[in-house]
């Protein structure tokens, strides 16, 4: 059996471009990296596998048909197989990734999800990235496998979610919010532009989104905000970004949307990856754009 760990093999290897999370002959096969970069991004695809990542440093989004994802700190994204998405990455990255048979994910969501990872689950992911390329799916560690399943069958969802509309006239003011998350056009003034009544453009909100318009554009701009934090910004930097009057203001919004205010959402997010990741748990690192790809099954 071999014994090299899939991740190190991954990354140790010349042959980045080759490798398939589907010719890896067992249920699951994982990967950990470390990658300092700019950011990353990758056009919509899909694989038959589920893919879980999960952020231990940096910022990940994934945009899927009605929705965009956010997986901060501590947090872990699952995406179902053959869904297709694209996938965003900003700031200095630690992440691990598993590629799951549909088979084994039957008790999970049928849909893209956030779970908080606690520390048990934390390092259960990790672990399932430390296994044999081969592992031994009937004994040890297929037991510790599923060990990692049911408690994330467990985890609580998170709310980094961001729901996007199919219809084209709600794409066209989504785009706008996306790109400018600081923009304050009214809804009386999207009607206009989109060429809708008020009260219908209000519906068609309601009706796909599950919100009215001022909390959904609240959700960009925290969406926004926790990549600009993750990556370094002051509350105040990003406050004025976005177009709030004071930093006090753009607090009050993100505590509302979050449930607590931004300083207090990233530390607890620090605290949770200090209590949960031990300095022997650092992946090997990645250079290269290619190798990035590759470890994120893009």
């Amino acid at each position: 059996m071999e014994v090299c760990p899939l991740w190190t093999r991954t990354m140790q290897n010349n042959d980045y471009e080759d490798f398939e999370p589907a010719e890896v002959p067992r249920p699951v096969s994982a990967v950990g990296m470390e990658l300092f970069t700019d950011g990353l991004e990758q056009p919509p695809h899909r694989h038959r596998e589920a893919q879980l990542i999960l952020a231990v440093r940096g910022l990940i989004t994934c945009e899927v048909a009605h929705g965009l994802w956010m997986v901060p700190r501590q947090c872990a994204l699952w995406i179902p197989g053959d869904t297709e998405h694209s996938v965003r990455c900003a700031g200095d990255l630690e992440v691990y990734t598993l590629f799951i048979d549909p088979e084994l994910a039957c008790n999970l969501p049928a849909e893209c999800s956030t779970f908080s990872t606690g520390p048990l689950l934390h390092q259960l992911l990790i672990a399932v990235t430390r296994l044999p390329r081969l592992y031994d799916a009937e004994g040890a560690d297929g037991r510790l496998i599923q060990t990692m399943l049911d408690q994330l069958e467990r985890a609580p969802m998170g709310n980094l979610h961001l729901p996007m509309p199919t219809d084209p006239r709600l794409r066209t003011i989504a785009q706008a919010l996306s790109s400018d998350p600081a923009n304050r056009t009214t809804i009386g003034e999207w009607a206009r532009i989109v060429a809708m009544s008020e009260r219908s453009l209000f519906r068609l909100i309601m009706s796909q989104i599950g919100m009215n318009f001022g909390r959904w554009r609240q959700q960009f701009q925290v969406m926004f905000a926790i990549e600009r934090l993750t990556e370094g910004a002051s509350v105040q930097t990003v406050s004025f970004d976005l177009g709030y009057e004071s930093a006090s203001t753009f607090i009050t919004m993100f505590k509302k949307v979050m449930g607590q205010p931004p300083g207090q959402f990233l530390a607890a997010r620090r605290n949770a990856v200090c209590s949960a990741t031990p300095q022997q748990s650092k992946p090997q690192v990645i250079t290269t754009m290619i190798e990035a790809r590759r470890a994120l099954g893009l």
